[in-house]
């Protein structure tokens, strides 16, 4: 769909039209495709129009006000057309001020970011498996302790990258994983949306 198609579309979904698509029209809404935002085309130096980040500082409806880890302040519009993830497929009703986000959409005339996919408090890391619990692993993630948190009918283990699981047994204190989730803001805490572990 061309940038054009897109700012059409979520046009309308921001001014109310009643025909909207979901955004995964626009491509994925897995967790992992909150890190694949680097448009093409741009170097470093320049921000993503299509992109948004930081904490937010405010909500009005389905307006988030987001103050970026750059400090710049975005304005994030979710509309019925916006996937949004928290650990799981949610609404914009489970967002709270404070919550970590990423937000990837079109930017419209006023200035916002009408949002066609958003991820609150999404992280993914690499650590270190020091401890197995029933509900609960504890990691380390670059010298820091995690508790990274079993949430039952949500986490999964993928091991040799392989089908998605709810079996984590193949987990080995002492083993390395990539940990895809969702953080306790301003916690060392983490829900366990899915590790990735080789066995």
């Amino acid at each position: 769909m061309s940038t054009m198609d897109r700012r059409s579309l979520l046009t309308s979904a921001v001014l109310g039209s009643a025909a909207l698509v979901g955004a995964t029209a626009f491509g994925s809404v897995a967790p992992e495709a909150a890190y694949a935002h680097e448009s093409l085309g741009l170097d470093e130096s320049t921000p993503d129009p299509n992109f948004a980040e930081g904490r937010v500082a405010a909500i009005n409806g389905g307006l988030l006000t987001v103050t970026g880890s750059d400090l710049v302040l975005h304005r994030v519009r979710a509309t019925d057309a916006t996937s949004i993830w928290k650990l799981h497929p949610t609404t914009v009703n489970a967002v709270e001020v404070g919550d970590g986000l990423y937000a990837r959409g079109v930017p419209m005339p006023d200035g916002t970011l009408a949002a066609d996919a958003v991820w609150v408090n999404i992280v993914n890391l690499h650590a270190e498996v020091v401890s197995i619990g029933k509900t609960a692993l504890g990691l380390v993630h670059r010298g820091h302790d995690l508790v990274g948190h079993v949430v039952p009918g949500v986490t999964t283990a993928v091991y040799n990258q392989t089908a998605a699981v709810a079996d984590l047994s193949g987990l080995r204190i002492g083993g390395h994983v990539q940990v895809v989730g969702a953080w306790r803001p301003d916690t060392d805490e983490i829900d366990i949306a899915t590790v990735h572990a080789r066995v």
